[in-house]
């Protein structure tokens, strides 16, 4: 059925707390949801640390491998770099020495613990772990190729991992190797919408780590890097067929579940909860293949007013699915996943590694 288009509407905004304040949130969570403890301790514990409260981090950190966790490598990790930065390096170091020989079998450990190293400018540690969670990944006698990563168990990881051991070479100014041409040619494969620059050496190039540092010649290279990827995302947002996942703010989706209690059934009754239902939908579909993936952000104003001009019901899934279809087609969907180093999509002002994107919440 066409219609006339609605106007783009301002997305909702988000309340704000304080780092400390999410956390003692997350805590009382955890305490009325025993069986989610070890995900909201764990998020509780990375509040902690960005507020600057190591110790109750890294308690949190204690309690949940106390606790006999099922990601007990990914908690190590994310233990090892609260202990780092709150100025206990001894600690780290040996921590980090001891996680090594338990042998991590998932991407997320070796990559926190090397980018630990790498924030550090430890760039020969750094190395040492992104190099050692590729070969351990992908085993010492796999052939290094393309192919052979997607057919892994975790293509994705066994990708960052690679792509960042060649970023920390690069600044070390060290020769090309195989595990160096494995990453070029795992991101000359990527969409060319999720490459910001030709090849993976433009990328990494150590003369725009000047632009840190106040050059302008290497800043304004580094902006123009930034444009490509600005552009490349507005393509990739000017796709015309999209798979939109329908995200509501913590406000929204307060007023949603207030005006059709029964959508509890399908979103739950927290907003933490519908977060993570969305991840790790979104995370399923992109493993099963679905290229174009992106997410919306609703209003219960919209939704009645979409709803009333299609003669469908707003409590009917496939008339939220329509929606959802319906703000991507107006330009309104962000595609998923973000870089990232990007803001997170929930809104919640935190990189997307650290937040939804973080292994350990999904």
């Amino acid at each position: 059925m066409s219609r006339k288009r609605r106007p783009a509407r301002p997305q909702p905004a988000h309340v704000e707390w304080t780092d400390a304040q999410q956390a003692k949130d997350l805590e009382a969570l955890a305490r009325k949801y025993p069986q989610d403890q070890e995900e909201l301790l764990t998020e509780a514990a990375e509040f902690y640390s960005r507020a600057g409260q190591h110790d109750k981090a890294l308690a949190l950190f204690q309690q949940v491998l106390d606790a006999d966790c099922k990601d007990r490598h990914l908690i190590q990790a994310f233990r090892i770099d609260t202990l780092w930065n709150a100025g206990r390096i001894d600690e780290a170091r040996e921590a980090a020495k001891d996680l090594r020989r338990q042998h991590p079998d998932d991407a997320g450990t070796w990559d926190i613990v090397g980018e630990m190293f790498e924030v550090a400018n430890e760039l020969h540690d750094a190395s040492n772990w992104f190099t050692a969670g590729v070969t351990h990944l992908l085993g010492p006698a796999t052939p290094l190729t393309v192919d052979t990563v997607r057919d892994a168990a975790d293509a994705s990881g066994i990708e960052m991992l690679a792509i960042s051991r060649h970023r920390v070479r690069r600044h070390l100014g060290q020769p090309h190797d195989d595990l160096d041409q494995l990453a070029h040619d795992l991101y000359a494969a990527r969409p060319a919408q999720l490459r910001a620059t030709s090849t993976l050496d433009d990328l990494h190039n150590p003369d725009l780590r000047a632009a840190a540092d106040g050059d302008a010649e290497a800043l304004i290279a580094s902006i123009d890097n930034l444009s490509h990827e600005v552009e490349a995302r507005r393509a990739a947002q000017a796709r015309p067929r999209m798979t939109c996942a329908l995200f509501w703010g913590p406000d929204e989706f307060a007023l949603l579940l207030d005006t059709w209690p029964q959508l509890a059934d399908h979103y739950g009754t927290e907003h933490h909860e519908h977060i993570l239902h969305i991840e790790q939908m979104l995370q399923r579909l992109s493993s099963e293949g679905e290229p174009h993936l992106g997410i919306a952000q609703g209003t219960v104003t919209d939704l009645k007013s979409f709803a009333r001009e299609e003669n469908l019901s707003p409590q009917d899934g496939s008339a939220r699915a329509h929606y959802a279809a319906d703000l991507a087609a107006q330009g309104q969907a962000t595609p998923w996943p973000p870089p990232r180093n990007n803001p997170c999509w929930c809104g919640s002002a935190r990189k997307y590694k650290k937040c939804c994107g973080n292994p350990a919440l999904t």
